[in-house]
């Protein structure tokens, strides 16, 4: 049986501004309807696949769930990670978690990569199987059909032939352009995907001679966790100690028994929005489009809207990106999209609130958008999802006034507790407790008016919340 270790965390820092901090970008919808953490759950889905280990961050627990439940998959396992350490300590928490588990092999991946052909890709994993059920780490490379500068590579001991796990001889960091064109020429290496299979037992064991440090606070941190709502978090002080390291540093690159498959199935990382752009794919002229954007006279350009509201027009472009938000705009040369992390560095430095936060705040209960924000007023539109409930609150600085466009709320305005039904509203005075909750089998949609001396998030007294934020 194969385990899926889903690795879920990330910065959201290179599709900005569609990924985002609050929000990166395998959660986002960016190929199709489905979001590309979706389509990592479903590829790992079957009669040979358990349920999956997902480990990801406090931020992200209840949109990692949301998003399994929507797609089926309510047996998804969710390990808290209190703080990001790379992906050293990650696996070798999912190892502990899985090693007394008869017989199993651990397929991890990230959940923010593209691959189009599911079936070449499990075809892959069992030909990898053999080699990971006899002790070895298996890793999987993508065949390379250019000399790509933007990934790291794996250099086998042969050029594939066959259909089997092939002995590595080595890890390359990214290379320059002359050496990415001799290894596509050599045929014996491969792009690094960062996916791998193996035995618990056996990468426990390349840690004890590699990474021996880890094992305790690792292990420590799951013997002092504790289930929280249906999550299981990681003990924080434990989890601290550990050292940031990626797994390749840790052990791939020391360990004595280390093959490779060859993955021929349509595999993107979405590093960059050029790749969006081959993805797409482009037209004659070298031009793709997404959304409510229209390219007139252009070349080699991609042109993308996020918002149905925001139309987005490109005329005489030649080699530009240019992505469109309701609160953002990207425009970049189109082999200058790598260097997109300086533009969100640029956002901080300057303090944009768009360097991290999304327009749509995504809460467990639901999610939040600002329409209008005025000096001594604020205008939401809010969605609370079936069976959600806000905390018990009250505010210092602001009163809200609620009206419900969808649906139907449960009130509680002091000590009063009513339904407000579609076309109703309520006022909230300024310092008067309240909460509103979903009861209903459908999302409950209103928009809040917010009027006051001082309209932050952080003006929140919170008296009891379901979800046990504090």
């Amino acid at each position: 049986m194969i385990h899926p270790v889903i690795l879920c965390g990330g910065s959201g820092t290179r599709l900005w501004p569609a990924s985002r901090k609050a929000f990166p970008k395998q959660f986002a919808p960016l190929i199709g309807k489905e979001s590309l953490y979706q389509a990592t759950l479903r590829r790992f889905s079957g009669p040979d696949y358990a349920s999956p280990l997902i480990l990801t961050g406090d931020d992200f627990r209840f949109m990692a769930t949301e998003q399994a439940r929507a797609i089926g998959l309510a047996d998804a396992r969710v390990i808290v990670e209190p703080v990001g350490r790379d992906t050293g300590p990650a696996i070798l928490t999912a190892a502990l978690l899985l090693r007394d588990v008869p017989d199993a092999l651990m397929l991890v991946a990230p959940s923010d990569h593209v691959i189009a052909d599911t079936g070449a890709f499990r075809r892959a994993v069992t030909r990898g199987a053999g080699a990971a059920a006899s002790g070895a780490l298996v890793t999987f490379g993508v065949t390379p059909d250019r000399p790509e500068t933007g990934y790291g590579y794996l250099e086998l001991s042969e050029a594939p032939t066959g259909d089997g796990a092939i002995p590595l001889e080595s890890f390359r960091e990214k290379p320059d352009l002359a050496t990415a064109e001799a290894m596509l020429a050599a045929g014996n290496f491969l792009w690094n995907a960062g996916i791998f299979l193996f035995r618990p037992t056996d990468v426990i064991r390349e840690f004890e001679a590699h990474a021996p440090e880890l094992l305790g606070p690792c292990g420590d941190a799951i013997a002092k966790g504790a289930e929280d709502l249906g999550f299981f978090r990681l003990d924080a002080a434990s989890y601290a100690r550990s050292t940031a390291i990626s797994f390749d540093y840790a052990v791939m690159e020391k360990a004595a028994k280390v093959a490779a498959v060859p993955l021929d199935s349509g595999w993107s990382d979405l590093g960059a929005w050029d790749a969006l752009w081959k993805i797409a794919p482009p037209d004659e002229s070298g031009v793709a489009t997404e959304g409510a954007a229209i390219a007139i006279d252009c070349r080699d350009s991609y042109l993308r809207s996020e918002d149905p509201a925001m139309q987005l027009v490109g005329l005489g472009l030649d080699g530009i990106v240019a992505v469109a938000m309701n609160d953002a705009v990207l425009v970049i040369a189109k082999d200058r999209a790598q260097d997109v992390k300086a533009v969100v560095g640029a956002l901080r430095a300057a303090g944009a609130s768009q360097a991290d936060d999304y327009p749509r705040f995504h809460r467990p209960w639901g999610w939040y958008e600002t329409l209008c924000l005025g000096g001594r007023f604020q205008v939401k539109r809010i969605m609370v999802k079936p069976g959600g409930v806000l905390s018990l609150q009250s505010h210092m600085h602001r009163s809200e006034h609620w009206v419900v466009v969808e649906g139907t709320a449960e009130i509680t305005i002091g000590d009063e507790i009513r339904l407000v039904t579609e076309n109703e509203s309520v006022y909230i005075p300024l310092g008067k407790k309240h909460r509103m909750a979903n009861r209903g089998q459908l999302p409950m949609y209103l928009i809040e008016v917010q009027t006051g001396a001082y309209l932050g998030e952080d003006d929140i007294v919170r008296y009891e919340d379901v979800y046990n934020r504090g």
